[in-house]
C-alpha cells in the first residue's frame, strides 16, 4: 500500500512535503491519500520497567535524597501492595514465570499505544523465550547493572564482568546519579573507577552530575537517558539536560515505570519540554529516534523513516511543525502504527484496506474515534480484575 500524506519526517534533519509512503506489499501499488497527517517512524522508549507499569505512582514520602530510599519506601505503598495481589516478586526477577508475564503485557501495551517500537525494559537479562513474539521490540542484546550504590541486587553479574561481557559492541545499562546527597554525587567517579564509562555506557538519570561531569561524559561518547517524569516525582529536580546539550553528550529519553513516571512517551515528552521549554522540540524528538538509536547501538535506520523497514507512525496534524506536533499527540490521534510491516493499532477504517485477520485485533472505542489494536488488551484487564476482584484502570489503555 503507496500512502500519499501531506507531510513525512524521515529523519530530525530530513522532512518531505507531499510525499508517499510505502507500507506493506510492495506488489499493491493503490495510492491512498490521507490528509492532515505526519508521519514518523515509531519512537525508540530508552528506559522503562515493563513490569513495573503499575498505578498509582509509589511515594508518599516525597521528595527523597535518593532513589535507593524510594525503592524501600514504595514497598509499603498502597499501590504496590496493591500489585502484589498480582505479581508477588520474590526476588528471582524470573518475567517469563508466573504472573509476571501479566504485568510485562501491562508494559508493553503501555509503550505499543505511545507508538513506541523498541523499548529497553531495565531488569536482568531474561531467557530468550522472553524476547520472542512480543508486537513491538523489546531490546535483547544488553548487560545490565541496577546502579553503582546498590549493584545487581535484582540478578546479573559484577557491573565489570557485564561491561566486559559487552565487548564494546551492546549497550551496558545503570542507574548513575538519581539522587542529590553526597552518596548519589559520588556514583560518577566511581563509574570512572571501575572503568565503567565508555562510548556503549548509558545512564540512568544523572541528576546529581556537575558540569564537568557531563563534560566527561561527553568526551567518553556516552549516553545520559533523561526521564523527567520520574525525576521531578521522587527527586523534584532532574539532569542538567541544557549542559548535556552544550556539551555534545547523546541524550535519550526514557518513561520509567509508572510507580514514579508518567503513563506513556507522549506524556514524557511533554514533561521533558515543561521542565525545560528552551530546548527545541525537534531535539526531543531527536531524543526518542536517532539518539536513542546510537544509545542502543542499534541501526541508526531505527530512528529514520524508510520504506525497506515496514515501520510506521501516522499521526493526525494538529501543528504545522512535525516536532511542535508530537507535542500535542497522544494515543487517540495515531491514525496508523506499524512495526515490521506488522500492524499493530490505529482507526478501524484500515482494518479493511489492510485486509486484516479480525480474530488477530481487537476493536475499542476513545473518545469519539473507534480504534483496532493487534492482541486484547481488555482481557489482560480481565485477568487482573480476577485477582483484585474489581476493575482496575491504568492511564495508559484507551479503553472504554
Amino acid at each position: 500500500m503507496i500512502f500519499y500524506l501531506p507531510c513525512a519526517v524521515e529523519s530530525p534533519d530530513r522532512i518531505l512535503t507531499n510525499t508517499e509512503v510505502r507500507l506493506g506489499d510492495f506488489t499493491n501499488t493503490n495510492i491512498k491519500e490521507i490528509r492532515d497527517s505526519i508521519a514518523y517512524p515509531p519512537l525508540i522508549n530508552s528506559h522503562d520497567h515493563l513490569v513495573g507499569n503499575w498505578f498509582p505512582p509509589a511515594g508518599q514520602n516525597r521528595p527523597y535524597i535518593n532513589s535507593h530510599i524510594w525503592v524501600e519506601d514504595m514497598k509499603d505503598a498502597e499501590s504496590y501492595r496493591e500489585r502484589d495481589k498480582v505479581w508477588l516478586n520474590d526476588g528471582s526477577f524470573d518475567l517469563i514465570e508466573g504472573n509476571a508475564r501479566i504485568l510485562v503485557n501491562l508494559g508493553i501495551y503501555k509503550n505499543l499505544f505511545s507508538g513506541v517500537g523498541l523499548v529497553q525494559d531495565h531488569a536482568p537479562r531474561q531467557k530468550p523465550k522472553y524476547y520472542e513474539n512480543r508486537p513491538i521490540e523489546v531490546l535483547k542484546e544488553y548487560y545490565q547493572c541496577h546502579s553503582i550504590t546498590l549493584g545487581n541486587w535484582w540478578g546479573g553479574l559484577k557491573a565489570e564482568e557485564e561491561m566486559a561481557a559487552t565487548g564494546g559492541k551492546v549497550p551496558f545499562i545503570i542507574h548513575v546519579g538519581e539522587g542529590l546527597d553526597e552518596r548519589t554525587r559520588g556514583e560518577f567517579q566511581q563509574m570512572q573507577k571501575r572503568g565503567l564509562l565508555m562510548r556503549n555506557t548509558m545512564m540512568i538519570h544523572c541528576v546529581s552530575f556537575t558540569k564537568e561531569e557531563i563534560a566527561q561524559t561527553g568526551e567518553a561518547g556516552a549516553t545520559i537517558c533523561w526521564c523527567p517524569g520520574s525525576n521531578e516525582f521522587l527527586l523534584g529536580q532532574t539532569a542538567d539536560i541544557e549542559e548535556c546539550l552544550e556539551r555534545g553528550v547523546n541524550v535519550v529519553i526514557g518513561t520509567d515505570s509508572t510507580m514514579s513516571g508518567t503513563p506513556n512517551l507522549f506524556d514524557e515528552i511533554r514533561k521533558g519540554h515543561e521542565l525545560k521549554p528552551s530546548i527545541p522540540a525537534k531535539e526531543l524528538y531527536r531524543m526518542v529516534t536517532v539518539n536513542a538509536a546510537y544509545a542502543l547501538l542499534k541501526p541508526l535506520t531505527y530512528g529514520k523513516l524508510n520504506d525497506l523497514s515496514g515501520n510506521l507512525l501516522l499521526l493526525d496534524r494538529k501543528h504545522e511543525d512535525p516536532f511542535e506536533n508530537i507535542l500535542r499527540c497522544n494515543t487517540e490521534n495515531i491514525r496508523i502504527f506499524a512495526t515490521n510491516n506488522h500492524i499493530l493499532y490505529g482507526d478501524i477504517e484500515y482494518m479493511a484496506l489492510f485486509g486484516l485477520d479480525e480474530t488477530q485485533y481487537s476493536t475499542f472505542k476513545t473518545g469519539s474515534r473507534e480504534k483496532f489494536v493487534f492482541g486484547n488488551p481488555s482481557a489482560l484487564l480481565d485477568t487482573i480484575q480476577e485477582y483484585l476482584g474489581y476493575r482496575k484502570t491504568f492511564p495508559y489503555l484507551p479503553l472504554q
